[in-house]
């Protein structure tokens, strides 16, 4: 199996930031694309960045010019760094990961259990 295992979450004031980390643990013989998404209280879960093998990343219209989304391959872990922080980025910010865990090269796809990302204004 495949554990991902997110920190980095918290309480931080409007125009602040913050950066999130996700590491893939477990039986891993390659990992895809990763993303991070998110989910506000009454909405429904959102992508706010993906990276795939090769670094190219894409983002959501409300994040771009303010997130960066990044992975670390030997350490098999993502990072979403959050620069100027609002209010409407409040969530649960989740990671998500397209895992090969044989090399047979099928994939398998696995979420964290999602960490608080409270923005006071």
């Amino acid at each position: 199996q495949v554990q991902l295992v997110e920190s980095g979450g918290g309480l931080v004031q409007a125009g602040g930031s913050l950066r999130l980390s996700c590491a893939a643990s477990g039986q891993i013989f390659s990992i895809n694309a990763m993303h991070w998404y998110r989910q506000a209280p009454g909405k429904q879960r959102e992508l706010v960045a993906g990276i795939d093998s090769g670094s190219v990343t894409n983002y959501a219209d409300s994040v771009k010019g303010r997130f960066a989304i990044s992975r670390d391959n030997a350490k098999n872990t993502v990072y979403l760094q959050m620069n100027t922080l609002k209010p409407e980025d409040t969530a649960v910010y989740y990671c998500h990961a397209d895992v090969s865990r044989t090399s047979s090269r099928l994939t398998y796809s696995y979420w964290g259990q999602g960490t608080q990302v409270t923005v006071s204004s």
